[in-house]
């Protein structure tokens, strides 16, 4: 006849198996906490993570932007006449002269200032000055020509010198000061880089006709500014009876010394 065995189960390897079934049901509150726990830390991972790429995204973005930026053409608040060169008579051991036209087409007020590459051999008049909207100014460049040395070309006198345009939007009317490029250098921008270009004094060319024409304007400008302001002319009264002023003076003087005299007799 089978025995059946009521005792219970020894603490050898029957313990063993059941304690394997049991871990899972024994620990549940736990397992639920941790698993509440990772998932709130896979939560905040996952919103830094978030955080991290819109920073990024943002931070690619002005790259970009800033990358366009500098592709697009530069705005430029002065026209130029000619608009990318100098041109110089060729006249070696000569001080000789260009002239380029100046006019702000913005609608504010505009300084701009000269710059070049040969400061002891070259100077601007004038090197620098505010512009009106719409105004228009002819300067006139001033360039000693060295003589050739060692078979040396025209084309490398060219490259030894260059000249270049820069601009500042001003708040209106006010003194042009050289300063006021060096405390806004943030705002200032570069209208244009000149190049040299030397004509042939004894060859008649449109370029050299034009060049002297502008000097000439320039000249005559110059000419109307130190001019003084003429007074409109004498006195006119009523009746067209012109005052003249010293004579006027006179008689006040003598009327006043024939008073001092009754009075001191």
């Amino acid at each position: 006849m089978a025995m059946v065995d009521n005792r219970p189960p020894s603490e050898g390897g029957g313990g063993k198996v059941w304690g394997l079934f049991r871990l899972p049901f024994r620990n549940t509150g736990n397992s639920t906490t941790h698993t509440t726990t990772s998932s709130s830390t896979y939560q905040t991972e996952g919103s830094n993570t978030q955080n991290n790429n819109n920073h990024q995204g943002l931070s690619a973005s002005n790259s970009v932007s800033s990358v366009a930026r500098s592709l697009l053409p530069t705005r430029r608040r002065l026209r130029l006449d000619p608009s990318n060169k100098l041109y110089f008579p060729y006249e070696p051991g000569k001080q000789v002269q260009s002239a380029i036209k100046i006019k702000n087409t913005s609608k504010s007020h505009v300084a701009f200032k000269f710059q070049t590459t040969a400061p002891k051999s070259c100077f601007m008049r004038p090197p620098g000055a505010i512009l009106a909207p719409g105004e228009t100014i002819i300067a006139t460049v001033f360039k000693f020509v060295e003589p050739p040395e060692n078979n040396e070309k025209q084309m490398d006198q060219k490259r030894k010198v260059k000249f270049k345009i820069m601009s500042l939007k001003v708040k209106g009317v006010m003194d042009y000061v050289p300063e006021l490029f060096e405390e806004q250098k943030d705002h200032v921008a570069v209208e244009r880089i000149l190049q040299v270009v030397f004509l042939d004094a004894e060859r008649p060319s449109p370029a050299l006709e034009k060049l002297k024409r502008q000097l000439a304007e320039a000249e005559a400008a110059l000419e109307f500014n130190k001019k003084p302001v003429e007074e409109s002319g004498p006195k006119v009264i009523n009746e067209g009876l012109v005052i003249d002023e010293w004579k006027e003076r006179r008689e006040r003087y003598l009327a006043r010394q024939q008073v001092e005299g009754v009075d001191s007799v």
